[in-house]
């Protein structure tokens, strides 16, 4: 009789340990799925963002599919002339001089390939400049992470 009955107790414990290990199974699926086709995607929820070193701050940005437009703002304190700014595939060469503490808009591309409307935009940007007072060339990096327009 007692071994029935342990018998009846390890088939019982057995079914219950089943029982939860099939829901576990099920919950991961359905986990994985949403993982898959990007429901639980983060950048999704990330806000839109394009930063520089400090002292050279991205006011404003605008992605379109065939040229990016960035609104820059001098705060180094000096006057710098803008050389060249690449962001992801999209590139210009520029002679612009920035006095400290002045916006500008420049517009980067014309030609690039940067994705349709409505889709996210991630790029890297690598803005160089010269000093004007010391004649020292720069560099800049930073990122740009925004919806294509």
């Amino acid at each position: 009789m007692n071994s029935l009955s342990r018998f009846k107790k390890s088939q019982a414990a057995m079914e219950f340990l089943m029982t939860y290990g099939w829901a576990i199974l099920v919950v991961l699926a359905a986990i994985a799925a949403l993982a898959y086709f990007g429901v639980l995607s983060p950048e999704k929820f990330l806000p839109e963002k394009c930063i520089l070193q400090p002292g050279i701050a991205c006011v404003s940005h605008k992605v379109e599919p065939a040229k990016v437009t960035l609104v820059i703002s001098n705060g180094l304190g000096r006057t710098i002339i803008v050389n060249s700014i690449d962001v992801g595939g999209c590139s210009g060469t520029f002679t612009e001089s920035m006095i400290s503490g002045v916006d500008h808009t420049f517009v980067i591309g014309g030609s690039c390939s940067n994705g349709v409307a409505k889709e996210k935009f991630k790029a890297d940007i690598t803005m160089g400049y010269t000093e004007k007072d010391t004649n020292l060339t720069k560099t800049v990096y930073g990122n740009l992470n925004t919806k294509i327009e």
